[in-house]
């Protein structure tokens, strides 16, 4: 409970800080790229490295090595390989969309005038390719082909695939409201289970289908059929209406019921909770796995002591205080951050035993505190011993041969100090910090500090300085017959 309970305690704001950050970074990427390849690839990697932590926890060197090898070569991959998609899903979104809300789907495509065109083409027997694009890209798929960019209409659709048109027997690439490529060449299915009188086109759609998220619309030139694919799945589409609805659910725009609403809501809540569950988790792995034991010898300090009495003996000045943490924060920790404060208000005059505990020791967020050595102090309480002690300048150099200290006046000239009988009964004399005759020229007056030579011996006036009067004067010359 007190481990659980310092743990607690032990947690900094920099801490908290810097989980919800990077939390809502993950979050944010899941948001970008959620359905996409470089997600799921992003995935893998992230279970990789939870498995490498199993395995050094449970000591198993090899496994351990093995897989934090395969976790850097496929970070590496991920960028290699889905460079394009990573551009294609930063070029979709602005700025705002990156850190918040969600990437809406390109709901700029006419999808009436695509289902219009196609129909036309297969009622005149025309064949064609469409490919909607989706979130992935498919430019490592997708061959040849020339940048067309032109905004999507009927006419366009239509002269396209227009027989005499050179590209007429390649795919058409949309992307939002814009064809922006035309005679591209698909890749082919292989498989077995089609019909025999699927022609090259009608294995171009599945295959394209088969290898990206696009929604591929086919036209039979031969049967007059309106076909399309998505995924693994390849349906005949009888009229204009059901079309429309496959291109909505492709785009996401069709409207949201309630209960698909408040699904999408819970499923971006789980979301945000895994991202912070995963961090916390690499946070606490990284932060807390390794901690480092450190000790240090601290001074300790009395509080709360009678002004009529103090301390005149302790069997200990310093206690060791030795704590743990993580490298990070052990690392960066100082001496003087660390505090033994112990009060000492219900003593008595005589031996006291002072118990140090953790609440006197004062640590920077994140450090445990393990052990206090001595975990108590025997304190001698006494009454001071008060002895009136006159006040000596301390003179240091001299004046120049011309001149002359004719007279000084201290005040006060005798100060009153408190301490241990044995000490104060023995000082005779209390001298000012040095004054230096070598810089006086004329006569003045000045404040000095005056010096105690012991640190248990105290000034019972709060001000520590004297003012000193002195008089300078020029030597008379002395004429000799």
């Amino acid at each position: 409970m007190q481990g659980a309970e310092s743990f607690i305690f032990g947690i900094r704001w920099q801490d908290i800080v810097d989980i919800l950050f990077n939390s809502f970074i993950l979050y944010r990427l899941y948001i970008l790229f959620k359905g996409t390849s470089t997600f799921r690839a992003l995935a893998l990697i992230a279970f990789l490295w939870f498995f490498q932590r199993i395995a050094t926890a449970m000591g198993l060197v090899i496994t351990s090595w093995a897989i934090q090898g395969f976790t850097a070569a496929g970070a590496i991959i991920v960028i290699v390989v889905f460079r394009n998609e990573i551009r294609s899903v930063f070029q979709a979104v602005n700025l705002k969309t990156v850190f918040w809300g969600t990437p809406q789907s390109q709901t700029t495509i006419p999808i009436n005038v695509i289902s219009e065109s196609v129909f036309e083409l297969a009622e005149k027997r025309i064949g064609a390719l469409l490919v909607i694009a989706g979130r992935e890209s498919i430019e490592e798929i997708i061959q040849n082909g020339i940048n067309w960019m032109g905004l999507l209409s009927k006419e366009m659709l239509l002269s396209i695939f227009w027989k005499e048109n050179p590209v007429h027997d390649g795919a058409a690439i949309v992307e939002g409201d814009r064809v922006t490529r035309v005679g591209v060449i698909l890749p082919l299915s292989r498989r077995e289970d089609l019909p025999s009188y699927y022609g090259t086109r009608h294995r171009a759609a599945v295959g394209m289908a088969e290898e990206s998220d696009s929604l591929v619309i086919l036209v039979s030139e031969e049967r007059g059929e309106v076909l399309a694919a998505k995924r693994h799945h390849l349906e005949i589409i009888r009229n204009p209406r059901i079309l429309e609805k496959r291109l909505h659910d492709h785009l996401r725009t069709h409207a949201n019921t309630k209960a698909e609403q408040k699904q999408e809501r819970k499923s971006l809540f789980f979301a945000a909770t895994i991202c912070l569950l995963f961090v916390t988790a690499v946070w606490f792995g990284i932060a807390r796995s390794s901690n480092t034991l450190v000790s240090y010898d601290i001074p300790i300090e009395f509080l709360n002591n009678d002004p009529q009495m103090e301390v005149i003996e302790t069997s200990v000045s310093t206690v060791k205080v030795h704590l743990s943490g993580s490298s990070f924060l052990v690392q960066s920790l100082r001496p003087g951050q660390i505090r033994v404060r112990t009060s000492i208000s219900g003593a008595k005059v005589g031996k006291n035993e002072i118990p140090i505990t953790l609440q006197d020791v004062a640590l920077p967020p994140g450090i445990l505190l393990n052990k206090i050595d001595p975990p108590q102090v025997e304190v001698l309480i006494g009454k001071p011993t008060l002895n009136l002690v006159p006040v000596q300048v301390d003179w240091a150099g001299k004046l120049p041969e011309e001149l002359v200290l004719s007279s000084v006046k201290i005040s006060p000239d005798a100060v009153v100090v408190s301490g241990r009988s044995s000490e104060v009964k023995n000082i005779g004399t209390i001298y000012t910090e040095k004054v230096e005759l070598n810089k006086m020229r004329w006569s003045g007056k000045r404040k000095v500090n005056l010096i105690l030579d012991k640190a248990s011996l105290k000034l019972s006036d709060e001000s520590k300085t004297v003012t000193i009067e002195y008089q300078i004067q020029k030597k008379e010359t002395v004429k000799t017959e």
